[in-house]
């Protein structure tokens, strides 16, 4: 267990800064890569992902970036989802996202 509260969720006036920037990207990504190196199967993010309810592209740009270098993979997934999915995953889709075969997770 790592646990953090480390979100790549820089407010506008961080986001601007030259400085402390990109800090919360460095530290979100030092997230993601410690996982990936003790080889955890699954990473937990509590409460928002984002300070804003609109972030800036910037920002989502970044963190999209993250996910997908250090997450998307075609990596087996460790475990299953028992509940029934179209009431616990009540989307139009039924299902949970790695169970998708458009999704790579």
């Amino acid at each position: 267990r790592e646990p953090t509260t480390n979100h790549p969720r820089p407010s506008a006036p961080q986001e601007r800064d030259p400085i402390r920037g990109m800090d919360s990207f460095a530290a979100f990504e030092e997230t993601l890569l410690r996982a990936k190196q003790k080889e955890c199967d699954l990473v937990l993010l509590g409460g928002d992902l984002f300070h804003d309810n609109k972030p800036s592209r910037r920002t989502l740009h970044n963190t999209l970036d993250l996910l997908r270098k250090h997450v998307m993979s075609h990596d087996p997934v460790g475990f299953r989802i028992l509940s029934d999915q179209r009431q616990a995953f009540a989307n139009r889709w039924g299902r949970v996202n790695y169970e998708d075969p458009f999704y790579s997770v």
